[in-house]
């Protein structure tokens, strides 16, 4: 009798090893301290205060997931970890990946309750109620990491979503919840002729205007702040909301969209960034993992273009385009008669 190869079970058994081997690494400052050369697995553990034959064990496990390399017996960054895991770089994953490590890790640990229950971990893992967005920021620490995780993953998608179809047409592109503003700065970047907002809390414009300050197109964008559920919305003729819907209910998601649809004139449209499911509910697997994630941290999850295009419709939107980026978000398309 022959049996099916168990590799992707297996694969996945291992799966939270090598993402937490990397967690650690980039908690420990591993790769922002080679970031200035190679240094031995003793001079690595000397600066970083750690055990020598442990942070050995966690260099050659880098090396072996291909994060690091190694030479005469000294370690170095490789190409992808000076780009993607170093604090300082300007693509870096680290604040995802610090969220990932200290937040998520945790909440998916209790998936099962989650599934069995249908509601967010957080009070079950840390011991706070909701809303969770409270303790995102409620330090300055905890709203910058934050705020750069979104900035890490976004910086590689933006560029894209805002390219995925002709706005030619739009001359001002608000950014609803824009953290760090970077589709904003995407946006203004591709089209000259718009003139953007960067619409967030006041404590994340701070970090906004870091970003938006090295942009050529800085003396196009502004700032406002503001709370999308109850304040007034800046005057525009394309709305954006990138990783926004995903994180809440039907009810709110009405709600936020009536107010968007309202605000915006003749023609004028409302961009979105998320992940798309497959209508055939097939995929992709990075958005069922996302809408799992949702589950454990929020009271969201990931849809399709079709439920998306469901409520948009609802909202008053007469047309509703999506396409597939091919980065890490896909983008939708709703416009106002």
């Amino acid at each position: 009798m022959s049996y099916p190869d168990p590799t992707p079970v297996t694969d996945l058994m291992e799966g939270f090893r090598r993402s937490k081997t990397m967690f650690a690494a980039v908690s420990l400052g591993i790769f922002d301290l080679l970031a200035a050369g190679p240094l031995e697995g003793k001079e690595v553990a000397a600066r970083l205060n750690a055990n020598a034959d442990a942070m050995q064990r966690l260099l050659e496990a880098c090396v072996s997931l291909r994060l690091l390399t190694s030479d005469t017996g000294k370690f170095a960054n490789a190409d992808v970890a000076d780009v993607y895991l170093r604090t300082s770089s300007e693509r870096a994953l680290t604040g995802y990946i610090q969220y990932s490590n200290d937040a998520l890790y945790q909440l998916w640990g209790h998936l099962e309750d989650a599934v069995r229950e249908g509601t967010p971990r957080w009070e079950q893992t840390f011991g706070w109620p909701g809303p969770i967005f409270e303790h995102f920021f409620s330090t300055p620490e905890k709203m910058r990491t934050f705020t750069l995780a979104m900035h890490g993953q976004g910086v590689s998608t933006s560029p894209e979503v805002v390219r995925a179809f002709d706005l030619s047409r739009f001359s001002t592109i608000v950014d609803l919840g824009a953290a760090t503003g970077h589709l904003v700065i995407a946006a203004c970047e591709a089209w000259p002729q718009l003139r953007g907002v960067v619409f967030d809390m006041e404590k994340v414009l701070s970090v906004a205007r870091e970003f938006v300050a090295k942009s050529p197109a800085h003396d196009r964008i502004t700032f406002q702040s503001g709370d999308f559920f109850l304040n007034e919305l800046p005057r525009a003729d394309l709305y954006a909301l990138g990783r926004i819907l995903h994180d809440w209910p039907e009810s709110k998601i009405r709600l936020l969209l009536q107010r968007v649809f309202e605000s915006l004139p003749a023609g004028g449209g409302l961009l979105i960034a998320e992940k798309q499911i497959f209508e055939d509910r097939s995929g992709p697997v990075g958005a069922y993992m996302q809408s799992l994630g949702m589950l454990v941290c929020t009271e969201g999850k990931e849809r399709s273009l079709s439920e998306y295009t469901g409520l948009l419709k609802e909202a008053g939107f007469a047309t509703v385009e999506g396409k597939r980026t091919g980065k890490y978000l896909d983008a939708i398309l709703a416009v106002k008669a």
